[in-house]
């Protein structure tokens, strides 16, 4: 990444998940400040020995409790440089009209809404003067049909969109999402003790935990991938860690994607064209 003259800061939403813990032990490696939000200390153990780190307690189905959060990070006046959301379930898993719609609802907040609102507030505590990077992670079944899943295909959705409305709208911010593929998190056992109700993805799943899945390394270079080329390049956009052709420089795909503002978009495809 570029030098800068300040100490870069990454927010980490879920600091303590799979990924969240894994990308902040990367950028700090690589001299980055970390802040974020953990609701299971348990998951901060890998990071206790790791300097520079600042873990917040925040429960993001609460938006009190986000509004706590965000009053201890901005009293560390931490500018931020990027924000990374990793947070999310999967459940409920089932047919919708099977469901409890509370429950349904409940998950379409942590898996969207309560990010969003998460982003919202940190928007002010960014770094002022310079382009900021706020990224998101989308999931299976978003450009295609994964049954039994719909309040978390549903909350993804929504962040593809956001991501483009706020590409629109924020010229200071740098804003994508990221399709990291199959990782065997935590939320991979949401699918195992579904059982029969995750209809055909069960076999799908267990046969995935028998390989080890995206690279987490690969993943943390897609970000940054992201960040270095900027908002003309990613900017509102849905990429694919496994599927891209962003590795070694990317040359190709930053071209592509200058040329054609609606690559990597939600837009209404077919015969006659229109969005």
């Amino acid at each position: 990444m570029a030098v800068t003259s300040h100490t870069p800061t990454v927010f980490i939403l879920g600091l303590s998940s799979d990924i969240g813990r894994e990308m902040a032990l990367r950028f700090a490696h690589q001299g980055w400040r970390v802040a974020g939000t953990y609701r299971q200390g348990k998951g901060l153990e890998a990071l206790a020995e790791t300097k520079g780190v600042a873990a917040i307690p925040c429960d993001a189905g609460d938006p009190y409790s986000i509004a706590m959060a965000l009053d201890e990070y901005a009293a560390l006046d931490a500018p931020w440089d990027l924000f990374l959301s990793s947070i999310g379930t999967m459940e409920p898993i089932g047919p919708f009209f099977d469901l409890d719609f509370g429950d349904w609802e409940k998950s379409v907040t942590v898996n969207s809404t309560a990010q969003l609102r998460m982003l919202h507030g940190l928007y002010p505590l960014r770094r002022q003067g310079d382009i900021s990077h706020a990224m998101f992670f989308a999931g299976m079944g978003t450009n295609n049909v994964t049954p039994n899943y719909s309040a978390y295909i549903a909350s993804k959705i929504m962040l593809i969109k956001m991501c483009e409305q706020l590409d629109a709208e924020a010229p200071d911010l740098n804003v994508f999402i990221i399709g990291p593929g199959f990782i065997p998190t935590k939320i991979i056992q949401e699918t195992v003790r579904a059982g029969d109700r995750a209809g055909e993805n069960l076999q799908k799943t267990l046969d995935f935990l028998d390989n080890p899945g995206t690279n987490l390394n690969d993943v943390f270079t897609h970000i940054t991938w992201c960040m270095e080329q900027g908002r003309e390049v990613a900017g509102g956009r849905n990429f694919s860690s496994v599927h891209d052709p962003w590795r070694d420089g990317g040359e190709q795909l930053a071209g592509d994607l200058k040329a054609d503002k609606d690559m990597f978009k939600l837009r209404r495809c077919g015969s006659g064209g229109g969005q």
